[in-house]
Order: C-alpha cells, then structure tokens, then sequence
C-alpha cells in the first residue's frame, strides 16, 4: 500500500553551512500515529516546515499520498494540516470567522456544520464569538489545531502541541488524536512529553543533528532495546551476595534488602526458572518477586548518549 507520506533522502543546508538534515528516508502508513523525538535543534521543526512546504530542501523528495510537494503542490498541501509552535492567530477575529476564512484558503465550500463540530470538540464553541485576543493561552492553543483540521486533512502534524499546556487540555488532545486515528487520519508529532508518545504512538522515530536515528514500532524498540529488571526482595538483608548468585549478574540494592539483575527485554536466554532455584538453593529467604522494564525515554536517553 502506498504511504501516506514518503520522504527520500532529504536534506536541508542553510547559508553559512548549517545542516538542519542530513538524507532523511522515512515511509509512514495511512491512519499511523508516528512520534517524532529528539533534543531541541535536532531537525524536526525544520523536517515539518520541509514537507508542509514552509521551507525549501537541499536536495531530496517529499510525497504526501503520491503526490510530489514541490511539482504537485496545491494537491500535496491540500491534505496536510499543521499545528505549529507558536500561537500564530489574527488578534481581532473570532475563532468563527477564523476557521471559515482558513476552510476558504484551501478553495473548499463553506461547511458551517463541520465548523461547529470542531470548535464543540475541541470545547471553543461557547467561545466562537470571542475576539481571539480574549482567549487564555490553552484556547489558542486550541484554536491552532482547529485551524489545521478545518481543511480535513488526512496527514496532520503537531509540533510541541502540549508545549506550556495544562494537564486537562493535554489530555483532551490526545483524546482527539486517537478520535482522528479512528478517521483514517494520519498524525506525526514531535513532543517532549515522552510519556504520551509511549501512550499513544504506533511507531517511534529518534532524530538527533539532523539525521534519523531510527524508525521502530514502539513495542518492539521497548523489548529490543530496553533493559528489563529481575527485582527480589528479600525478608532480611544480606551483607554480601552469595557466590552462586554473583555468577549468575545479581547485585545487591535497597541497603542489602533486595536482589537486583539486569537483563535486556529481548534476551530469551534468561532462565527465570532457574534464577529462582538458585536464589532457593542459596538459602536466601524472599519476600516477593517482580519486574519491572525500560520506559520509552530511558531508551530515548541511551540511544542519544550512544550516537554522540
């Protein structure tokens, strides 16, 4: 099936030899959710503005749904929405007047029941009439991704979209995204709240320098790449760890109280059967077994420390 968005050896210098990107390749399906990860000045602002066609390329091809955004591009922007950064918005409209005027840009009918239903989702109906500039931050903030879906675009992008937001608002964003993931809609969103890509995303991509680092489905970088923990807690505490279960990669945590192994989470050589028979022949008395794995921005952490 043809990707929704095809990007192909795309690179970007700026006069005086900055290179925001370094031949960028990256396929993403219809209807996917990919997160966008990376330290500030990593390339993904300047990536988006590439593809959504704010910014020219070096070199390099970018295909929304098969289209070529530079030879096709009124038919490759028709079907991307964006949410940028910064709170970009004419003061002095109403959040009405300004999605209407934003529909019309793209050349589509007025569809004032499509209007409505995205200001009452994104909870901006009872201000509709409200000039923009009496809005709190978290409403303009909302009134930004209204602004990219009344075009109904089918590949949308969110550039820090919960940046400065409070924890109700990040939630009801996300509530939307996953709503537009059951659309069909596809979504690509840079944050750095890693916890909510681990929630949400399908699949994870880790830029750092301008290159692409990786491109992975989020439960498998989890278990190829994070470190499981084998965690014994004990009922007394040791004072060393017995010879046999030294050999074995267990060492001693919380003051002697517990027996600790690292393992990565896709090591199928780990007997944890006969962990267990050698923690009882050692004669180590315990109180509970359990374990625990690697977060996403762990992972996130190790693989930029690896790549400098």
């Amino acid at each position: 099936m043809q990707p929704m968005l095809s990007v192909q050896g795309l690179t970007k210098t700026y006069k005086g030899g900055k290179q925001a990107l370094s031949n960028v390749n990256l396929d993403v399906a219809k209807g996917e959710i990919l997160a966008l990860l990376g330290p500030n000045g990593a390339g993904k602002t300047t990536m988006i503005s590439i593809i959504c066609g704010i910014v020219t390329a070096t070199s390099g091809k970018v295909l929304v749904d098969g289209f070529d955004n530079v030879s096709d591009y009124r038919q490759a922007r028709g079907l991307v929405g964006l949410v940028p950064q910064e709170l970009t918005t004419d003061a002095f409209e109403t959040p009405w007047d300004n999605l209407c005027f934003s529909r019309e840009l793209f050349g589509l009918k007025p569809n004032p029941a499509l209007v409505e239903q995205i200001l009452k989702d994104l909870s901006l109906w009872d201000k509709k009439d409200t000039r923009i500039m009496a809005l709190s931050g978290g409403m303009k903030r909302r009134l930004l991704i209204a602004k990219a879906l009344v075009h109904e675009p089918q590949l949308l992008f969110l550039d820090e979209p919960t940046a400065g937001v409070d924890v109700a608002l990040r939630q009801d964003m996300w509530n939307m995204v996953e709503k537009l993931r059951q659309q069909g809609v596809t979504v690509v969103l840079t944050t750095h709240y890693i916890e909510e890509a681990e929630a949400i995303a399908d699949r994870v991509g880790i830029i750092r320098g301008g290159e692409l680092l990786l491109v992975e489905d989020k439960t498998t970088l989890m278990q190829n790449m994070g470190q499981k923990q084998l965690l014994v807690d004990l009922k007394g505490p040791l004072s060393c760890v017995p010879e046999s279960l030294a050999s074995l990669g267990f060492v001693l945590a919380k003051e002697g109280l517990q027996l600790l192994l690292n393992y990565r989470g896709n090591d199928d050589t780990l007997d944890v059967g006969a962990m267990l028979s050698a923690i009882h022949e050692a004669g180590v008395e315990v109180l509970d077994i359990h374990t625990q794995q690697s977060s996403l921005e762990e992972i996130f952490i190790e693989l930029l420390q690896e790549a400098s």
